[in-house]
């Protein structure tokens, strides 16, 4: 089966395609988030939501007339029209259209002026939607990630399904990241299910006369939300799926199974490492732990549980288990301790409607890192939630097109440099910091 095909500058996601080869074009680096920070950076309403009437600087001493609105370009007034017609109308939606994409266009021009630098490489596992439906997967070699050459290959892909991939994480059986953990959605009399797959079916050099190796195992799931893998040793070779009202937790070697009933669909699931408990968070807004000790009778499997006003898309447990951060469909990015179940932090600018988006906390670098459903990519400091930076996206603002982005302290391995990549449609880009 042919490799697939990307085009892009330099920059990252969990991505799609379909064509043979993968290929960089040219771009500049990303300087370090500790740069100078200008002012589309701040984080604040301003800059994320354009005025409708006159938004740049020098014109705001333009008095605003009610029904009109005035072009700085043309340096007149314009009547706005009520709704539209088919004669090129001027609205309100049209004019906040325009100036996105003009702030879109701007911050671009202001990202191709930072320096250039050089990264390293790692691999990417990728979720590729496909034109009839379905999903196609396949591992990225990022080896060759590295100027000049700045090309990436795709390992040769022998999966495809025409079901949609609910949630994908990687999964621990063998070794750390051996299999990769699949939840795909039920079609017509096809039911949902969980599938595992070794990481190996997707590298190209294998033995001579040894087979690809099959298919590990697969379970039928009724529709899952979510997915997580356990590195706890009290639910070794443990899985859990996030299903409508429900939580099953799976071990893959014995097949055995607990059903924990809930009140609302589990949209996002997390493990903790050293405490014996699976976070979750729930459409209705609710965050739970599971005490993995208690097994699904009685009521003491509830360990904690915190509430957010809006469905809970993602969980993060941070690395001393003292502390979880999650996000919700209001756009709200909470930091909470889970010793006094209060909100300790909150991070200001995320944009969130009703997508389900995921964060990504890396606290050897000191970042959380989430893409708005405005296709804005935004970095904050964890310790003290300033807005380090804003990176808008190569393509124009569109729900079918939210860049998806991975972050690597060391992309590429041991003497990797930070680097975040992100997804577009068909292309792959790489920032990096020294």
């Amino acid at each position: 089966m042919n490799k697939s095909r990307w085009q892009s500058r330099r920059h990252g996601r969990r991505s799609h395609q379909q064509n043979p080869w993968f290929r960089l074009r040219d771009s500049e680096d990303r300087s370090d988030s500790r740069a100078a920070q200008p002012a589309h950076d701040s984080g604040h309403g301003d800059d994320e939501s354009p005025s409708t009437s006159s938004g740049t600087a020098g014109t705001s001493s333009v008095p605003e007339l009610p029904g009109f609105y005035f072009d700085p370009e043309k340096k007149r007034y314009f009547r706005l029209l009520p709704g539209h017609n088919n004669c090129n109308p001027l609205t309100k939606e049209s004019i906040r259209q325009k100036e996105m994409e003009s702030k879109r266009l701007r911050l671009l021009q202001e990202e191709d002026r930072q320096k250039k630098a050089d990264t390293n490489s790692d691999r990417l596992f990728t979720v590729n939607d496909v034109k009839v439906g379905g999903s196609k997967y396949g591992i990225i070699n990022l080896q060759s990630l590295k100027t000049p050459t700045l090309k990436v290959f795709m390992h040769e892909n022998l999966y495809f399904t025409n079901r949609k991939v609910n949630s994908v994480c990687w999964a621990s059986l063998n070794h750390l990241d051996s299999h990769i953990l699949l939840c795909l959605m039920g079609l017509a009399e096809t039911p949902g299910c969980a599938t595992l797959l070794p990481a190996s079916l997707f590298v190209n050099s294998h033995p001579a006369g040894i087979d690809r190796p099959g298919m590990l195992c697969s379970f039928r799931i009724p529709g899952a939300w979510s997915c997580a893998w356990s590195l706890n040793i009290q639910a070794n070779n443990c899985f859990s799926t996030g299903l409508s009202r429900r939580v099953l937790l799976t071990n893959v070697v014995t097949g055995h199974r607990q059903s924990f009933g809930t009140n609302s669909d589990v949209l996002a699931q997390q493990f903790a490492l050293m405490a014996p408990l699976l976070f979750n968070g729930c459409r209705s807004g609710e965050i739970f732990a599971i005490d993995l000790r208690c097994g699904n009778h009685g009521k003491g499997w509830k360990a904690a549980r915190l509430f957010h006003d809006s469905a809970v898309t993602s969980v993060r447990i941070l690395q001393d288990e003292q502390y979880l951060m999650a996000s919700d469909m209001a756009g709200k990015v909470k930091l909470w301790d889970l010793r006094t179940t209060k909100c300790v932090r909150q991070y200001e600018g995320h944009v969130n409607e009703y997508a389900y988006l995921p964060l990504h906390v890396h606290e050897e670098e000191g970042i959380l890192v989430a893409v708005g459903q405005d296709c804005y990519t935004r970095i904050w400091s964890l310790h003290d939630a300033r807005l380090l930076r804003t990176i808008p996206s190569p393509y124009p603002a569109s729900k079918a097109d939210i860049p998806s982005v991975a972050f690597s302290s060391r992309l590429g391995g041991s003497r990797g440099a930070p680097g975040l990549l992100m997804a577009v449609g068909q292309d792959l880009y790489c920032y990096s910091y020294s």
